[in-house]
């Protein structure tokens, strides 16, 4: 029996995925895996037994990744699950900006009397521009990237991608119309509209800076519907101040810009739908059923991915170990096992930064004396064995 511990009010869609091999406990402490949404998790002590948590979304910035990497904890997100959310609202970002639709319901709203009179005589001062035809360009084409690229293109709109990493399940599902720039300081210039869709880590923190949007359209409309801390909030304003940028769009709103006559801000709004919510708790719990059982990592953040399906029904277990990435590491399990005479069925064995996992399938008996032998090794962090169900 597995105890899953929730942090966070998380869809009953994904707690109901679970099977009755598992329980919920209320003390994480006590719990073999951790389904969470934004909880911030950096202060809270993790239980000996934890051996992974799921995040129900994208970014994972409230778990403290380094501390569970070292102690062997996966941690999964839910990528793309919330990707639709995200891009319809960013959708309603830009109609909201070419539209100036804020100031037109503020001012509607403070209409007394003669209303519709009023209407027609003051509507002029909101008159807009439509986004058929304007240039839009989208940094970072994952999940959310795409479908914003690829429905800004169905508005008619002139699509510039820009991703110097792109993967091919991206580069397959973005429309083959919209092209791809590797070079930001030629595509800037180009675009009435940017949006960004990148994670924040350390060369994206910032990125875009007085530099970058010295390198904008005059009067550009910036959108931010991705993370706080990619836009540098003193070039921002000053752009702002001076005409440089006409709007800024963010789901990520500060002290600095609340109140900004430029800036259109929504209350990370992003994810909040019935329908993303339910989305990411079912890829959570899946995620981390998958690895609990069967010992499959996908969509990890700090170890690789690494799977070989459900354990064979010929083989008699599955053991799963977590090593530093160094050399000879492969070469020193495998030794164990042909030292004690156990037959290696299938392996597979996946490195990411600092990290390694391996998956290695036996025939024959085993017991705890394989795992004694492999935390003999310098460099294992976590063993676990999987045993058939027959």
């Amino acid at each position: 029996m597995y105890k899953i511990a929730t942090l966070n009010k998380i869809s009953p869609a994904g707690l109901n995925r679970l099977s009755n091999d598992y329980s919920f406990v209320d003390d994480p402490a006590d719990a073999n895996g951790i389904i969470v949404r934004s909880q911030k998790m950096h202060d809270m002590e993790f239980g000996k037994d934890l051996m992974a948590i799921a995040r129900a979304g994208a970014g994972v910035n409230n778990i403290p990744i380094d501390r569970c990497s070292e102690q062997g904890i996966v941690v999964f997100n839910a990528p793309g699950a919330n990707a639709n959310a995200v891009k319809e609202l960013v959708m309603a970002g830009l109609l909201m900006s070419a539209r100036n639709i804020p100031e037109a319901i503020k001012w509607t709203q403070g209409l007394d009397k003669d209303v519709m009179a009023q209407a027609e005589k003051g509507k002029k001062q909101f008159a807009g521009r439509e986004l058929e035809g304007k240039v839009i360009g989208v940094i970072g084409l994952g999940a959310i990237g795409v479908m914003v690229a690829n429905t800004c293109k169905n508005f008619h709109m002139k699509v510039i991608g820009y991703d110097p990493y792109i993967n091919l399940t991206s580069a397959h599902a973005l429309s083959h119309k919209i092209p791809v720039m590797n070079d930001l300081a030629a595509m800037l210039p180009r675009c009435d509209y940017v949006t960004i869709h990148v994670p924040v880590n350390d060369s994206t923190k910032g990125m875009i800076d007085s530099r970058r949007i010295g390198q904008m359209k005059e009067g550009a409309v910036l959108l931010n519907f991705a993370r706080d801390g990619l836009v540098n909030e003193k070039a921002l304003i000053e752009a702002l101040d001076e005409g440089k940028l006409s709007r800024y769009v963010t789901d990520f709103p500060t002290d600095a810009i609340a109140n900004h006559n430029r800036v259109i801000n929504t209350p990370h709004l992003g994810a909040s739908t019935q329908e993303a919510e339910e989305h990411c708790a079912i890829m959570a719990a899946e995620e981390l059923m998958d690895y609990l059982e069967n010992g499959n990592i996908q969509n990890s953040v700090n170890y690789p991915t690494c799977t070989m399906g459900r354990l064979d029904p010929e083989a008699v277990a599955r053991v799963c170990i977590m090593n530093k990435n160094i050399p000879t590491m492969l070469n020193k399990i495998t030794t164990v096992f042909s030292d004690l005479n156990i037959n290696i069925r299938d392996l597979t064995n996946k490195s990411k930064g600092d990290y390694a996992y391996n998956l290695v399938d036996v025939d024959g008996d085993i017991d705890s004396e394989v795992l004694d032998a492999v935390f003999q090794i310098e460099g294992i962090i976590r063993a676990r064995i999987i045993r058939n169900k027959r």
